[in-house]
């Protein structure tokens, strides 16, 4: 059985969400910083069987890449190059940073908890791979 990892990229953090060995619940794993992020990824791909990496596309209200796509598409690339044997794929993220914050407001987290930037990118890595099995359950 194998898991499909989520990355919520940023120029200084990454969140990563990961779902369970049977596709169905998609959970926050961590946030590391930019830099670490390969390091990270060739670590737990060697002691996880993931068979798919999902990045969050940013993109406009008109369904363009956003400013920060000029960050990702390079990471993407080298990730292609790092695993060529791993599926990677792409996935809306429009929202995710309002949709994880209204999902802390409601989980109950206090003000400061919702203002930890690290919490946030991993609940929104945890959005997009939560829609991207939505996406491919249909």
């Amino acid at each position: 059985m194998s898991r499909i990892l989520a990355i919520d990229y940023g120029s200084k953090r990454v969140g990563i969400a990961v779902t369970d060995p049977l596709k169905l619940i998609a959970s926050g794993l961590t946030t590391v910083h930019s830099k670490d992020v390969i390091a990270f990824l060739v670590d737990y791909l060697k002691k996880e069987n993931v068979e798919c990496i999902v990045i969050g596309e940013p993109k406009t209200l008109r369904n363009e890449p956003s400013d920060s796509a000029r960050f990702i598409e390079p990471f993407v690339a080298h990730l292609r190059k790092k695993f060529p044997t791993t599926k990677i794929d792409r996935y809306d993220e429009r929202f995710t940073s309002a949709m994880a914050q209204q999902a802390m407001i409601l989980g109950g987290l206090k003000k400061k908890a919702r203002q930890n930037k690290e919490t946030v990118d991993m609940v929104s890595a945890t959005i997009i791979l939560q829609n991207y099995l939505e996406f491919i359950s249909r």
